[in-house]
């Protein structure tokens, strides 16, 4: 059976949404932050060698991330749903997005707090907030061009960039109020069932952060 090992207020939420909008059989464990320093507890942290969510079991299998356990599930349980084929005009949108979300957008983002945190006024902060502020105009004229970030339809690069886009502002308290596709967008997003779904099941009590 396809267990998720939810760390609460992670990106491991993006898994628990998948799930419910390709409507397979899962099952959710959930592990609470250590209230010291917010970190996994030792228990999440010896699932897998990086120690850090999201992380799957299936059988013998243990798969950590995002991106990574996306493919998993939705070549394996998904019958490809969710993900454009080659012969898809949305097909190159999706990709992009879907590698963009972490690989660059995700990755800056927490190099920005990290930065925060520290010294202030120094060359990489600037670097890193210029590149920040690209990201979200990025975002923003992508979603006044497309209904979704692969294009006509949700795919996975939506469950990758949502967190992002949501979540994630718990831990910087990012405004998204000069963003009006953005969040028209999210408005959408709140409105799917399996996303509704997913969010009181991986953050029960927690508002999603749509606004």
């Amino acid at each position: 059976m396809l267990m998720i090992h939810h760390l609460g207020v992670s990106q491991s939420e993006r898994i628990v949404w998948l799930c419910e909008e390709l409507g397979i059989n899962y099952e959710l464990k959930r592990y609470e932050r250590r209230a010291d320093n917010r970190l996994a507890p030792d228990d999440y942290k010896t699932l897998h060698p990086m120690g850090i969510a999201p992380v799957i079991t299936d059988g013998d299998l243990v798969l950590g991330e995002s991106g990574a356990i996306c493919d998993y599930i939705c070549a394996r349980y998904g019958g490809g749903r969710l993900a454009p084929g080659p012969e898809d005009p949305d097909f190159a949108d999706h990709l992009f997005w879907f590698h963009w979300s972490n690989g660059t957008f995700m990755t800056t983002l927490m190099m920005q707090l990290v930065l925060a945190r520290g010294s202030e006024g120094n060359t990489a902060s600037g670097f890193v907030a210029d590149r920040s502020r690209r990201g979200w105009a990025m975002v923003e004229a992508r979603l006044g061009q497309a209904p979704f970030f692969g294009g006509a339809n949700l795919t996975t690069a939506d469950i990758m960039m949502v967190y992002c886009l949501t979540t994630s502002r718990a831990f910087r308290g990012t405004s998204i109020e000069a963003y009006p596709n953005l969040r028209a967008y999210l408005a959408r997003i709140g409105a799917r069932p399996a996303y509704r779904r997913a969010m009181a099941k991986a953050e029960p009590g927690m508002t999603p952060m749509l606004t």
